[in-house]
């Protein structure tokens, strides 16, 4: 008996992993653990997303959601994750894909596979998608444009697509606005394979002029940043020479601790990790990390360790003209790695002429621990803790335990430590009652074993705010801000707490320095500016940075959340009940009884007002 094939309407995505083929040609054994991360990270993404893998092609996927909207927040979200990981490695350890997506008729096999128009333009799409971005048809743009915040759309025009006869527009999908005409003459180029001859200069002009125009209109470039009051550094990310991937995670610590206890002279403008490190694995030039990050200097170096013994190069530029003003090359005992740090530090400060109070002086030769096995379980903890996963975060926990171990007096690993269990706890990961006094207990024991360390008064800050003993939180935070003046966790951290405080006037302040340390505007300043606006009843600026974190990742369950509620108390309920279901579709087991409970407003009333703004938008 032949069963009968089935026809339905469905979105269908093709991904592909960019220069595979070439990638196996010239190292097979890196290309294969690449595949294995990028295989992963699709798969965990269309489960998420309510997808279902039709085929896998080995570098790519062709998948089937039922909604494209999920089929675009899957895609969205992937080049999200993609761009992230890549941020953190060198060139040729990224992965780079590119997405193709339409709606459209398919046929169903009994054997599962599908067929069709739907999925054969699916798949030219793929093909016509630059590195890192999303092209999508004129059918999927029509039905997401309004409800999803999509970001940077370039028109692609009406491509022939190979073996399609339809003719129709086609939009391409950027993480970040085109640069230049660059783009444009890529689309162009597109396009000046269709057309006569005769056209293409007139083409040209019109498409270059098209480009230029849009990126005024839509895309302006960014400021250039005014130079602080005050001598301005970026510490960039010390490049491995090691020759061993696996030591990335020390190069990166020595980068932190760097910048870190710069960070402490309160003469000295220091700009976040967060920003510095976009430029790790990338050719720099520091006149343009000048510009973007509005700095006068750049710190930047490498290491290399081998055994018993470790080469540390570093340089100070003046990023404004980039004239060197210092560089050594140290050969030490791996032993004399703290001594080597304070030597490079207080270079720094010899050079920039810094004038430093008593308390400073004791940054540079202060150290929280002489262990360097302990040292090293700290900054593989540091490495798990920023991968911000429930996975990780237990690895970042054995970590710190073993550090504890080798030097139980070491704060920084107790810090780090508590740091574990407050995230487990914030993000329901446990279900122990008792996580959320642990990580209380190690911090006020890391503050007992070293006072002036910022990162445990942070700690014990969240931890009395999640106790909604807002006093104490408020002290402890303004402690970490005065020990750490340019720590960006601590502004965020404080203001966190006065906007719960019921003083988010004082936010908005405080995120506006945060922001200037850190100018890349990481997702979580961001929800803590769109928080302050909608408690201080300026929603339309509040919904504009909603949209904004959403585009960078559109399962971000706090930034559905807040716009719930603000269309809810404007009125607008159909909006509000689309946010609510994505509250559900993020978090399907969500309960707003439940979650209310824990809110840490100093004020029941503001509690009562985000409750009765959900239950209006439908969640229970």
């Amino acid at each position: 008996m032949v069963m009968a094939e089935t026809r339905k309407l469905a979105a269908i995505m093709f991904t592909d992993m960019v220069g595979f083929s070439r990638q196996m040609g010239a190292n097979e054994a890196r290309t294969l653990r690449l595949l294995a991360v990028h295989n992963h990270l699709i798969q965990q993404a269309v489960v998420e997303h309510h997808g279902h893998v039709i085929k896998s092609t080995g570098d790519g996927f062709h998948v089937e959601f039922p909604s494209v909207v999920h089929a675009v927040q899957c895609a969205q979200y992937l080049q999200f994750q993609f761009r992230t990981y890549n941020a953190k490695i060198e060139p040729t350890e990224q992965i780079h894909v590119r997405i193709g997506i339409h709606l459209g008729d398919i046929v169903v096999q009994p054997d599962g596979d599908v067929q069709g128009d739907g999925v054969n333009i699916a798949a030219r799409l793929q093909t016509l998608a630059d590195s890192d971005t999303i092209c999508i048809s004129h059918l999927v743009y029509q039905e997401v444009e309004k409800k999803l915040p999509l970001g940077p759309v370039v028109s692609l025009g009406r491509p022939r697509l190979k073996n399609i006869a339809q003719r129709f527009p086609v939009y391409e999908l950027l993480a970040e606005p085109p640069e230049g005409v660059r783009h444009t003459l890529r689309v162009q180029g597109l396009k000046l394979k269709q057309w006569r001859r005769t056209l293409q200069v007139a083409a040209m002009v019109l498409l270059v002029g098209a480009g230029v125009l849009i990126r005024n209109l839509y895309f302006p470039s960014s400021p250039v940043l005014p130079l602080p009051d005050k001598p301005s550094i970026a510490v960039l990310p010390f490049t491995n020479l090691s020759g061993d991937p696996e030591q990335e995670y020390f190069n990166d610590g020595i980068t932190e601790d760097l910048t870190s206890n710069l960070s402490k002279l309160s003469g000295l403008f220091v700009i976040a990790r967060n920003s510095a490190f976009i430029y790790k694995g990338k050719p720099v030039k520091v006149q343009e990390v000048s510009r973007e990050l509005g700095v006068r200097y750049v710190l930047e170096g490498s290491v290399r360790k081998a055994g018993d013994q470790i080469r540390i190069t570093a340089q100070l530029i003046d990023a404004t003209t980039g004239y060197h003003l210092w560089s050594e090359q140290y050969d030490r005992p791996l032993q004399d790695l703290f001594a080597l740090q304070d030597e490079i530090v207080q270079r720094i400060v010899t050079t920039l002429k810094l004038q430093l109070t008593l308390a400073e002086q004791g940054v540079l030769t202060h150290k929280g621990t002489n262990n360097l096995e302990a040292y090293d379980a700290y900054l593989r903890g540091l490495e798990y803790y920023l991968r911000r996963t429930q996975q990780a975060n237990a690895q970042a926990r054995q970590m710190c335990e073993k550090a504890i171990e080798l030097d139980p007096q070491y704060a920084g690993a107790h810090a780090l430590l508590g740091r574990t269990y407050l995230r487990e706890w914030l993000w329901v990961w446990s279900q122990d009652p008792q996580t959320l006094e642990r990580a209380l207990a190690l911090a006020q024991r890391a503050i007992s074993l070293d006072d002036s360390l910022p990162m445990a008064h942070r700690l014990l800050a969240y931890v009395y705010l999640w106790q909604k003993q807002h006093a104490q939180a408020i002290t402890e935070a303004e402690r970490a801000l005065a020990l750490d003046p340019n720590d960006v966790d601590g502004y965020e951290t404080l203001g966190e707490i006065l906007s719960f405080a019921g003083r988010p006037e004082e936010t908005l302040g405080l995120v506006e320095k945060a922001l200037r340390l850190n100018p890349r505007q990481p997702v979580s300043l961001l929800w803590l500016l769109g928080r302050a606006y909608l408690l201080t009843g300026r929603y339309e600026e509040a919904i504009a940075v909603c949209k904004k974190i959403l585009i960078r990742n559109p399962n971000h369950f706090t930034a559905h959340f807040d716009l719930a509620i603000i269309y809810s108390e404007l009125g607008r309920e159909e909006e509000a009940r689309a946010e609510a279901a994505e509250m559900l579709r993020v978090s399907p087991g969500y309960s707003l009884e439940r979650d209310r409970q824990n809110w840490p407003f100093k004020d029941p009333a503001a509690t009562e007002r985000f409750a009765a703004a959900l239950r209006k938008a439908g969640l229970q």
